[in-house]
């Protein structure tokens, strides 16, 4: 395997813990619909693969017809965009990780399956500027994770072979989009999915704290 030149990373549940904001999110949009809300420790299933695809499990089957998922889309945008990043918090010990990879001269950046407005604007609050060599989150015109197109444009902004990137992620859908685009694949423990459905889906490793990847840079 090729020596790492860059780290890749997942936002939600891997960078941030924003479940939070999140679900307060939905269950907004699903009041304002007349539908019931959804308990907190629901959406770990939801996230990860797209605003769409939590926006239609959130609903009650009944509601799923398309033409009302995206009516209720555009609804729980507007009060994300109202409240993400009232109880968001960056995870203990990310941000250490994340200098002392700079510090090393590798490459960081984000690709994430939130809208690529959401994930500009966490990426800018969150974290200091310049922590991020490349932004990149969901776009209509990019397929979104677990292809393999999100990280060949990342690459491609990187200057650096797919093949000697890391991406870090805390689901299924992560290590997939790393075994996909030919990456090694970083299951992190502390986000919203299962160490079982990390090793399940290819990861090379698993993390219990942040610190713990720099043992791979």
């Amino acid at each position: 395997m090729p020596s790492l030149k860059a780290f890749l990373f997942d936002l939600d549940g891997t960078l941030i813990d924003s479940l939070a904001d999140l679900a307060a999110a939905v269950n907004r949009m699903l009041v304002e619909h007349g539908y019931p809300e959804r308990e907190l420790a629901v959406f770990p299933k939801y996230i990860g693969d797209g605003v769409r695809q939590l926006v239609g499990r959130a609903l009650p089957e009944h509601a799923r017809s398309e033409e009302n998922i995206e009516a209720c889309l555009r609804d729980y945008q507007r009060h994300y965009a109202e409240g993400w990043h009232d109880r968001t918090v960056v995870y203990e010990g990310i941000q250490d990780v994340l200098k002392e990879l700079k510090a090393r001269s590798f490459k960081v950046g984000c690709i994430s399956n939130k809208p690529h407005r959401f994930t500009r604007l966490c990426c800018d609050h969150f974290f200091p500027a310049g922590t991020f060599d490349a932004v990149l989150g969901q776009r209509d015109e990019v397929p979104r994770k677990p292809d393999p197109a999100g990280a060949q444009e990342a690459a491609a902004l990187l200057g650096v072979d797919v093949a000697e990137c890391a991406y870090v992620g805390d689901s299924g859908i992560d290590m997939s989009f790393a075994r996909n685009s030919g990456m090694m694949g970083i299951g992190v423990s502390w986000g919203f999915r299962s160490v079982e459905e990390l090793r399940e889906n290819g990861a090379a490793m698993i993390v219990d704290h942040p610190r713990e990847i720099l043992a791979r840079a």
